[in-house]
């Protein structure tokens, strides 16, 4: 791919340049605008020559590079609560006067996962040289997502970076808290239901062979019920278990490798969403994220087609992105926003008539910070009845399971005490 080298003039009056891979000098163009610069000049950057000498020294370096890239596979990234203390932090440095490079270093110090400590120091040396730090930023998209870049480089161009940082943050903790609420919901009956199943077959497997070894001895006649756990417990005992074994991962395999499609993403997520109660959750916890980042976003002041792009990477669920795009791409050529995804049915009506009066006023995001409020306040009411639901269920469940084995066990002793008599 060609590379183009860009001139531009930084913060400190002082002329740089970047250098930037694009397929031509339109999309260098985009690119660079993207990132917030606005070039002096624009030429395509002639390929250097390679001299004897410098073999070993490109190979050393493609080595370490290599090894480089190979350990920061292996790091941990930063979620969303560090990237939310880092924004509150700087937040508070850029507000008291501190200024951005100290502030970075300060963070930086301060930092214990190695792949932000490096993110943060590498972004301090480009803004001591004059680099804005939302195209510092850019440079690191493991650690920072396009959702803090935009929201830090919308708060440079306005001057208002303490109060964009503020935000992100407070935005970082309420996704933070709702992801946490969503996980919470969707992981308690799962963990139950695993527990549930493992007792099932340890019982299954290990506790009745003993009990139908005394059963045997005593020529007593097992009723169908315990027959039935009897011959289970002997299928999973012998070589069956191993190829049942093999066809829950083979199925499991077939389902991660057609989920990993796009069409296949698109349709378990859009079925996903007609899900009794886990359905209706998902939904209200999409509506409250679109809701609170597009607010924060249209606050910022970015540009209502790059906040759509970004929200839509956001969302989580391929329907309600496909949706997102769908009226991205209306939205382009002219039509409401309110108006376009009302059209597609993923939203809450409600949600929908609080963005149309958003629209009319010119106050969209009061708005929608108010319908994001309320629908995280839906989410906790949900999350609280479907635990509730859910509690005395997996009880019944697990009692039930346990019952079974118990009364599958005495029950041929009632036989046996006949025998006695």
């Amino acid at each position: 791919m060609p590379t183009f080298t860009a001139t531009y003039t930084a913060r400190g009056g002082q002329l740089r340049e970047l250098r930037v891979s694009a397929a031509d000098v339109a999309s260098a163009k985009r690119d660079l605008r993207r990132r917030g610069i606005v070039p002096v000049s624009l030429v395509a950057s002639e390929a250097k020559s390679r001299t004897p000498g410098a073999t070993g020294s490109t190979a050393g370096k493609k080595s370490s590079l290599l090894s480089m890239d190979l350990g920061s596979f292996f790091e941990a990234k930063p979620g969303v609560k560090e990237k939310a203390i880092f924004a509150n932090k700087m937040a508070a440095l850029v507000d008291a006067g501190v200024p951005i490079v100290r502030g970075l270093d300060l963070m930086a110090k301060q930092q214990r996962l190695p792949m932000f400590k490096r993110a943060l120091t590498a972004i301090s040396a480009e803004v001591n040289q004059g680099g804005s730090l939302g195209s510092a930023m850019r440079r690191w998209p493991k650690v920072f997502d396009r959702l803090s870049i935009a929201m830090v480089e919308a708060g440079e161009t306005g001057g208002v970076l303490d109060e964009t940082l503020h935000r992100l943050a407070i935005l970082m903790e309420e996704v933070a808290k709702l992801q946490s609420q969503i996980k919470g919901a969707m992981g308690y009956p799962i963990a139950i239901l695993v527990i549930a199943v493992s007792v099932f077959l340890g019982m299954t497997i290990f506790i009745i062979p003993q009990f139908a070894a005394i059963f045997k001895s005593l020529n007593a006649e097992l009723p169908v019920f315990t027959q039935l756990l009897v011959d289970l417990s002997s299928l999973l005992r012998s070589s069956f278990s191993i190829f049942l074994v093999a066809g829950i991962f083979a199925i499991g395999w077939l389902f991660v490798g057609y989920y990993s499609t796009p069409q296949g993403k698109l349709t378990v997520d859009r079925n996903l969403l007609k899900i009794p109660l886990f359905g209706d959750l998902l939904q209200k916890s999409a509506t409250a994220q679109f809701c609170r980042i597009y607010s924060a976003l249209s606050r910022a002041g970015v540009p209502i087609l790059l906040a759509l792009d970004i929200v839509k990477e956001t969302s989580g669920n391929a329907a309600i992105q496909l949706a997102i795009e769908q009226a991205r791409t209306e939205v382009q050529e002219g039509i409401n926003l309110s108006r376009a995804l009302s059209t597609k049915q993923v939203f809450p009506d409600m949600a929908l008539s609080m963005l149309t009066i958003g629209e009319e006023t010119g106050e969209m995001d009061k708005m929608l910070s108010k319908v994001a409020d309320f629908y995280e306040d839906e989410v906790s009411v949900t999350v609280k009845n479907l635990t509730s639901m859910l509690e005395p269920a997996m009880i019944v469940l697990v009692g039930g399971m346990v019952g079974a084995l118990l009364v599958a066990m005495y029950l041929p002793m009632f036989s046996v005490f006949d025998k006695i008599r």
